[in-house]
């Protein structure tokens, strides 16, 4: 849906498109994962900010699992969203086409300047791995938060796995061996460190990713198709030229 503004040179359209579920997910988001990226570096250059001891690195990762639960239900609505939502909220919308990314790419290095409503097919492409990585970034952070403070969805799992016969689940620490049965920690301990890894680098792999993508709205709202960002706050476009994917 669109209404036209006249003036003595030239006509613009604007189109509602962003829905305001979309609109304060991708807000909501955005901070999170700023916290979660803070914390997470804290955790790991500890050391080096004299940052010490058992109690404040059990502390730092029980911020960071707090954080993280708000950003793993954030990320389920959103994906619940994408399925029963409308229009460009569908994640439909931003599943990724090569040959329109290459398509649209070759636009632009012939001078012409396609118009999208949605994600252009280069930022689908951004979004869609993101999206990915968020979900990765989501398993493995829950199952390193049962494995490492016990906490749910899978801690209490992992300390009837790992609880030594006759000792109570509940009764265990995290990061203390008493209680708990060796050979049963030693057989979880490659699954538990693939996770740690995974997590890891996906973060590192989104840190870049973030950065690509936010150049790439620079890039795109100064020369390309000015009121993208905007739109994320107003959910609403402002196009000259009829949009491609209307």
């Amino acid at each position: 849906m669109s209404e036209k503004q006249h003036n003595n040179i030239e006509t613009v359209s604007i189109y509602q498109v962003w829905d305001k579920p979309v609109r304060i997910f991708h807000w909501v988001n955005v901070i999170l994962i700023t916290c979660l990226m803070f914390v997470g570096l804290v955790m790991l250059f500890k050391a080096e900010l004299g940052i010490s001891g058992l109690a404040a690195k059990i502390k730092l990762k029980e911020v960071h699992i707090v954080i993280g639960y708000l950003f793993v239900i954030n990320l389920f609505v959103r994906l619940i969203w994408g399925v029963i939502g409308n229009g460009y909220a569908k994640l439909s919308h931003i599943w990724p086409s090569f040959k329109a990314a290459s398509d649209y790419r070759k636009a632009l290095m012939a001078g012409k300047n396609p118009q999208y409503l949605g994600h252009n097919p280069l930022g689908k492409l951004a979004v869609s791995v993101i999206f990915v990585l968020l979900i990765v970034l989501a398993a493995t952070g829950l199952f390193r938060a049962g494995t490492d403070v016990f906490y749910p969805p899978f801690g209490s799992t992992i300390t009837s796995y790992i609880a030594a016969d006759g000792v109570e689940p509940v009764t265990l620490k995290p990061y203390d061996d008493t209680g708990v049965n060796p050979d049963k920690v030693a057989q979880m301990k490659p699954y538990k460190s693939l996770a740690g890894k995974v997590h890891l680098y996906s973060s590192y792999l989104l840190m870049l990713l973030v950065f690509i993508h936010i150049l790439g709205v620079v890039i795109a709202e100064l020369k390309h198709q000015p009121g993208i960002v905007s739109a994320m706050f107003s959910g609403k476009k402002r196009l000259r030229d009829k949009p491609v994917d209307e």
